[in-house]
């Protein structure tokens, strides 16, 4: 054994070849890929064998479209891994049929071939399916069939020609690390140093990055499928593989045989420590009691079933997540220490894209491809016990083929981070939503408005809606509305070495005076946005950054993998240790100068400026910023002041008309006031100039992470610019992900959308290209099998002159032309 290697990559199955394969292109050969047993000898020896391609997210799709292009190109060199027969995917009900026509729009925007079929062109393409109450199917041509462990050992083999080494036997006992950073890896045979370690190892990952002392959000369940005896009417032909969802079973040819698979409701969960780590250990005894229902539901489907009967049964261990999909990424805990896991019984589908993307991440710093929701730092560390992450998977197995609905609550593990306010907004009828593992507030059912509203949502855009939103958006921009955001992201960054750090890192000028806001972004080597955050600065040498809700671990990596190793910076993560209520609207200087001695005014507590306040008894950080387009200040206080802090506002607040108010109504303020959000409107794929956030760069300033990048595409020029629609239906409320399109042709997906009770106007954003952003043009977007008529409007569409937020009139207003954003996370 060599005891050096660059990079080390934990499992040598689909994933971990993939990896392999793509860093040994991308010129990363001093590779070396361990297994406790055979490579390909694991979870994928007994892959289902289904590539899809459809997701819910843009970049997964994406990323799977990657991977069947690569095995369609490993095929047709000689190699038989992959079968493009397509696939279909069946309706038994108009509100599947609905979501197949939302799916079918969804493919369009991200170039993914799909046809919507009625359900006799269905019976053609697949004569054996049950025809009754068939509604109609989704059928994806690009689709196939794939024999896991050959393409895996295609990998290995031109691995190893590029001077990739793969090491059976032997399993991984230890993870080293020194000063926050992966110094080796530990074997039965000895150590090896070490630079960056990938975890691939299917259900045994978490096991392994215990051993790095970092515990993964994952766990393995037990998923059972079935190969029949021939079938009559097979022979010579090449059916699509078919999922019906409504049945929780999918199936696809075998030869003349059929693979017979799905999700059942009570699934069964499994602990690696009882597997005793045999290579073959992924496999389990069948429990035919329990697959019963699911072939009962598969002769329903496909009757030719019931005579063929099964000839082998298959119980194999998937690794699961809290979420159902991937963990990709580097830890936001350990430096040097990367994922690849978790792929939710897609790891085959998912292998080629992973590879690629993993590779690209480790060579160039962040991956070509928009992965946020398989980011591993998604998840925060309190959503990784093994509770926590095992209640969740049984729901997410559960519920797998369940209509997607993306406003959805998941209803298990709930109650995990609760801010100080819990009990009390609880006791004042907040309905909660919950967002990396923090209950948060979506409406509150004293807001209930029993008036009719002008305007109410048709179709899926009624579903988890209540008139409370309207009625808590309106009170905001006409009084006041009291925010529990204690679930925002908080870092402190401090250090003789912060201020240097921070102007490298940051896009725009935070060399300002102490109580400084500035709202700015973080950007990567291609000039994407990696982080959108505000910081403020506290002190000479202290700084405090907020993030959305679910992006601090994310920004925390990202900010720590950046920092010096010298002792000059600090970063912590505060999140916990600070509540924070948000008072916005015209009344709320009123509300803040009732309870408190300072003064509110615009001379003497300026727009984006901080001071330290006590408000009542409670001590308090007050940023004047605001994420709903109106006048207002967020008050951070020690956690344990919370409930104090909002009595104190509330007793202020109800003699002034104000309201208890939710994420949904702060979602619907800020699409009307056009500011952005992570994840969504902005990404790693966008720059700030694209998605008109140009004002929050200072170019003038020295050198920061992605100005080089910056400055060369603006003198490109622009090719695309996040524009506002207006969709001429105010009763088609959008999602995000539906089709935008000028005749025939697809230009853009809707990147997030609702209504805003203001403008009265059902309101999209997306990336059109320049000939198209111009106001005033016309589009169509495709919503559930519509095209709705819309129109490129100015933005924003509120309060253009941000008088509002200034609380002046329109012409005294000096305010930027965008506030700062602080949550991203709203979706």
């Amino acid at each position: 054994m060599n005891g050096r290697s660059q990079t080390v990559v934990v499992g040598g199955g689909i994933a971990g070849a993939s990896i392999a394969y793509h860093l040994a292109l991308l010129g990363h050969r001093d590779v070396l890929v361990l297994d406790q047993g055979e490579p390909a000898g694991g979870t994928t020896s007994h892959a289902p064998g289904l590539v899809g391609q459809l997701r819910s997210s843009a970049g997964l799709t994406r990323l799977l479209m990657y991977s069947a292009s690569l095995y369609r190109n490993l095929s047709s060199e000689g190699t038989p891994g992959f079968t493009p027969v397509g696939s279909l995917r069946l309706a038994s009900s108009a509100e599947r049929l609905a979501e197949l026509q939302r799916q079918a729009g969804f493919c369009r925007s991200v170039g993914l071939e799909a046809h919507l079929l009625t359900g006799s062109e269905a019976l053609r393409l697949f004569p054996l399916l049950a025809g009754d109450g068939l509604a109609g199917a989704l059928f994806v041509p690009g689709d196939g069939s794939a024999r896991a462990t050959v393409l895996a050992r295609v990998l290995i083999d031109r691995s190893e020609r590029m001077g990739v080494r793969f090491l059976p036997y032997s399993r991984v006992t230890a993870i080293e690390r020194t000063g926050g950073r992966v110094t080796s890896v530990w074997t039965p045979g000895g150590p090896i140093e070490t630079e960056a370690v990938v975890v691939a190892a299917g259900v045994w990952s978490r096991e392994i990055a215990l051993r790095a002392g970092v515990r993964l959000p994952l766990a393995p369940v037990q998923h059972q499928y079935v190969a029949t005896r021939p079938i009559p009417g097979l022979q010579g032909s090449h059916v699509p593989n078919v999922r019906d969802p409504d049945r929780l079973v999918y199936a696809r040819q075998d030869g003349e045989a059929l693979v017979v698979g799905g999700y059942e409701r009570d699934c069964r969960l499994f602990s690696p420590e009882a597997g005793g780590g045999h290579p073959r250990s992924t496999v389990l005894p069948f429990d035919a009691e329990r697959f019963a229902p699911l072939w009962h539901a598969a002769t329903e489907c496909i009757p030719a079933l019931e005579a063929a009967g099964v000839d082998r049964e298959v119980n194999g261990l998937e690794a699961f997540t809290p979420d159902g999909e991937f963990l990709l990424g580097p830890s936001s805990e350990v430096s040097g220490l990367w994922f690849a896991c978790g792929f939710c019984a897609h790891g085959v589908s998912g292998a080629g894209g992973v590879g690629k993307t993993i590779a690209e991440w480790m060579a160039h710093g962040a991956p070509e491809l928009d992965v946020w929701h398989l980011d591993i730092r998604r998840f925060a560390p309190q959503c990784s016990s093994a509770r926590y992450v095992q209640s969740r998977i049984r729901e997410v197995y559960a519920t797998y083929y369940e209509i997607a609905h993306p406003l959805r609550e998941r209803r298990s593990a709930r109650g995990l981070r609760c801010s100080a306010l819990y009990e009390t907004l609880q006791r004042q009828g907040a309905v909660f939503g919950e967002k990396a593992g923090w209950e948060r507030p979506n409406w509150f059912t004293t807001n209930e408005d029993d008036q009719p509203l002008t305007v109410v949502p048709r179709g899926w855009g009624a579903r988890h809606w209540s008139s409370a939103i309207a009625s808590e958006h309106r009170a905001t921009r006409e009084r006041a509305g009291l925010f529990d955001v204690s679930s925002f992201s908080k870092l402190e960054i401090e250090g003789d070495g912060a201020l240097p750090f921070l102007q490298r890192l940051a896009a725009n000028q935070l060399d300002r005076p102490v109580g400084a806001v500035t709202y700015t972004q973080l950007l990567n080597q291609r000039g994407g946005i990696e982080c959108d955050l505000t910081i403020t600065r506290r002190a000479e040498t202290g700084f405090l950054l907020v993030t959305g809700t679910a992006f601090g671990p994310h920004d925390f990596g990202w900010i720590r993998d950046h920092a010096p190793r010298d002792g000059s910076v600090t970063v912590r993560d505060v999140t916990s240790s600070l509540c924070c209520v948000g008072v916005w609207g015209p009344r709320s200087r009123d509300i803040l100068q009732e309870v408190c001695e300072a003064h509110f005014d615009n001379e003497s507590f300026p727009y984006l400026t901080a001071r330290e306040i006590d408000f009542g008894a409670v001590p308090v950080l007050a940023l004047r910023v605001t994420y709903v387009g109106e006048l207002g200040w967020e008050l951070y206080a020690p956690a344990e002041c919370g409930r104090q802090l909002w009595q104190t506002l509330w007793e202020a607040g109800t003699a002034r008309g104000a309201v208890p108010a939710g994420y949904r109504a702060i979602d619907s303020l800020r699409l009307e006031k056009g500011y952005r959000y992570w994840s969504a409107d902005i990404t790693p794929e966008d720059t700030p100039h694209e998605a008109g956030l140009g004002f929050a760069v200072c170019l003038q300033k020295a050198d920061f992470n992605g100005r080089a990048a910056i400055l060369r595409r603006r003198a490109e020029g622009a090719r695309r610019k996040l524009c506002c629609l207006v969709l001429d239906d105010p009763t088609a409320w959008v999602l995000g992900g539906e089709a935008v399109a000028v005749g025939n042709g697809v230009i853009g997906r809707v990147t997030s959308g609702g209504y805003g009770y203001t403008v009265e106007k059902s309101i999209a954003y997306t990336y059109l290209p320049i000939e198209h952003s111009r106001p005033g043009s016309r589009v169509d977007v495709l919503w559930f099998g519509e095209s709705i008529p819309a129109t490129v409007t100015r933005e924003p569409l509120y309060d253009p002159a941000n008088a509002r937020i200034m609380g002046v009139s329109t012409a005294q207003s000096t305010a930027p032309a965008h506030g700062p954003i602080t949550d991203g996370g709203l979706s």
